[in-house]
């Protein structure tokens, strides 16, 4: 297999770097320089339609992109240790979670960094009110995670999944572009404090 992807600040190669590694599968990462454009090319176009990292080849050369496809098939090859939930429920729950952590939570960061952001303002039009209207969106978003984890420990429940892969990615994602947490959000705080403790963090 080969793993095609980005060095941090990009969140979405990150999530998968961090789930390889809570898996303990060694699978180099090949990068591509989204800075020249090279997502945009016709060789990694041909591999991802729409031009984005990550994206997995398999050795009969089928690709697989999307960030949370990815990490189910990886699942299905290293099911130890149970990152989708153990059981129907956790599974159910941490679907659940995983979709409430991409539209509530990632969704005003990402239309933040396309809309608002500098360093994207020289490639797309940008609607500028738009996008400074996600700071409060993201506030908000903030506010009902943190109401969310009072009294557990992690996004799903009570064992880190693939949720808090993508929020811990998403939240230092929009650090990186200018909305931190609010320190209000104690809760939120602390529960990133523990996600970022764990050795697969640095991935």
């Amino acid at each position: 297999m080969k793993l095609y992807g980005a060095p941090m600040p990009a969140p979405n190669p990150r999530r998968v770097r961090i789930f390889l590694a809570e898996k303990g599968v060694a699978l180099a990462e090949t990068p591509v320089d989204m800075m020249q454009r090279e997502h945009k090319s016709p060789e990694h176009m041909a591999r991802n339609a729409l031009g984005q990292v990550p994206t997995l080849e398999l050795d009969d050369g089928t690709t697989i992109s999307e960030t949370v496809s990815i990490c189910r098939y990886l699942e299905a090859l290293h099911p130890s240790p149970p990152l989708f939930g153990a059981t129907p429920l956790e599974q159910a729950q941490t679907d659940m979670w995983i979709r409430r952590v991409e539209f509530v939570l990632m969704q005003p960061v990402g239309m933040y960094w396309r809309h608002a952001h500098p360093r994207t303002a020289r490639l797309i039009k940008q609607y500028t009110d738009f996008g400074q209207s996600n700071v409060e969106r993201y506030a908000e978003a903030q506010a009902w995670f943190n109401r969310q984890l009072a009294g557990q420990p992690f996004i799903a429940g009570e064992a880190f999944s693939m949720a808090d892969i993508c929020a811990l990615s998403t939240v230092d994602f929009a650090t990186w572009i200018g909305l931190p947490l609010a320190q209000e959000n104690a809760n939120l705080i602390a529960w990133r404090e523990r996600v970022a403790s764990r050795p697969s963090a640095s991935a």
